[in-house]
């Protein structure tokens, strides 16, 4: 491409869908390209749950963000964490001191699970945004039945066998039925005080009815394909206090030394490091081309921006979503090179919800049609499989899941990162 030392610089902080889609989109043109992101690994989050249940392994839904662009000459990685931005003069601020000057900026930096106010609830409920609390989680569920096997109190025992997930959206059903089936599948004849299968799964959810996104049937479809399995589903009453021997909602009280979060997310700090309006989980309220307000230099992706471009509605957080934008962005900024600065407004097309019930059973909404059962399943798994990065993941991934799905085995079933026991003398 020549030399490229002068071009025009876009840095891209985030390298998730939608920050690997502007890259992506960008191939060819005649720019300059900084990925920062303070992990060095691209994450499919869709499948955390699957890392979080012992289904699959953290290599297989992760990949090294410097391996995925190391044919692009022109794109560089930075290994850093941003603190702040500069607007007047251009520059990102690092938390090591360092600067990055940037003609074109785009965050796409995610968010994290928030607790509604409820901060100090997070040791004792941890949600699932990253690789590390996939693991942390993974390690909480199976420490609760190896504890629970050593453990000679019956109340006690109960509560180590007692699961509940707070929040009834994709996620927190996901987990529910994986950990059920754990439970009554997986783990079963392994135990010799224990039988796993006395596990209780409880899925709490202050709403009238769990995966309020989809349409009425498909939601209760949902609700007894999770009953099928064990799960209990409590509705109506929402979570007062979590703590390290159970959960308080509504008027009950419920012993348990395993809450999982998934009720709801806090954008970054982004909208604070522009100082531009935000809504109450912190996401900027970007133009309709997707800039930030008042700095057309600066767009906002995926999960850290707001925007009603769908008939109306706002975008869903969903990976879709962020792909179109990243790939919306990366038109307008090529278009603005050949010297166009006409402002191009982003609109969302839906491509479907999806979520999972176990491994046998899963619903989808393309909005023109609706399935539920086994053939969702497996449409699921096959949408999934197609968004992985690469050949041998997608591989990987595809013989994973048959070989859980035929012999019950969950080959990513290791605890680990615990702390080590004394070495003997």
């Amino acid at each position: 491409m020549g030399d490229l030392s002068h071009a025009h610089h876009v840095v891209i902080v985030g390298a998730g869908f939608g920050g690997l889609e502007v890259a992506h989109r960008l191939a060819g043109a005649p720019v300059r390209i900084t990925i920062v992101d303070q992990r060095n690994h691209h994450l499919f989050q869709p499948l955390l749950y699957q890392v979080a249940t012992a289904s699959l392994a953290t290599s297989e839904i992760a990949w090294p963000i410097r391996h995925l662009v190391r044919r692009r000459k022109e794109v560089t990685t930075l290994l850093a964490v941003v603190t702040g931005i500069d607007s007047g003069n251009a520059k990102l601020l690092l938390a090591d001191g360092g600067m990055v000057a940037y003609d074109t900026l785009v965050l796409a930096t995610g968010a994290r699970h928030a607790y509604f106010g409820h901060d100090e609830w997070e040791p004792y409920a941890p949600g699932l945004k990253t690789l590390e609390d996939a693991t942390a989680i993974r390690r909480r569920i199976l420490l609760s039945f190896e504890r629970a096997e050593c453990e000679t109190d019956a109340e006690c025992r109960a509560a180590l066998l007692t699961f509940v997930i707070v929040g009834g959206g994709p996620t927190g059903v996901e987990l529910a039925g994986t950990i059920a089936e754990l439970a009554n599948e997986n783990l079963v004849g392994e135990f010799r005080r224990i039988d796993t299968r006395e596990a209780r799964i409880i899925l709490i959810e202050a709403g009238p009815r769990i995966l309020p996104s989809f349409a009425e049937d498909l939601s209760a479809y949902a609700h007894s394909a999770l009953k099928r399995l064990g799960v209990e589903i409590e509705l109506g009453r929402p979570v007062r206090e979590c703590t390290d021997n159970g959960v308080v909602f509504g008027d009950r009280k419920l012993s348990t030394k395993v809450i999982l979060w998934a009720a709801g997310v806090q954008a970054s700090s982004a909208a604070d490091w522009l100082g531009v309006p935000a809504d109450h989980v912190n996401r900027i309220k970007v133009e309709p081309d997707l800039s930030a307000p008042g700095h057309p230099e600066i767009f906002v992706i995926g999960d850290t921006a707001t925007i009603d471009a769908w008939h109306g509605k706002p975008v869903p957080g969903i990976a879709p979503a962020a792909k179109q934008q990243g790939r919306h962005v990366a038109t307008t900024i090529k278009i603005r090179l050949r010297g166009c600065i006409s402002p191009r407004p982003f609109r969302y097309r839906h491509s479907g919800s999806l979520a999972t019930i176990g491994k046998r059973s899963a619903i989808i909404d393309f909005g023109w049609i609706r399935l539920r059962g086994w053939v969702a399943w497996w449409i699921w798994g096959f949408a999934h499989i197609y968004f992985l990065i690469g050949v041998r993941n997608r591989l990987a991934v595809a013989l994973s899941w048959l070989w859980i799905y035929v012999s019950g085995d969950r080959s990513a079933r290791l605890i680990t990162q615990g702390e080590q026991p004394p070495k003997q003398e």
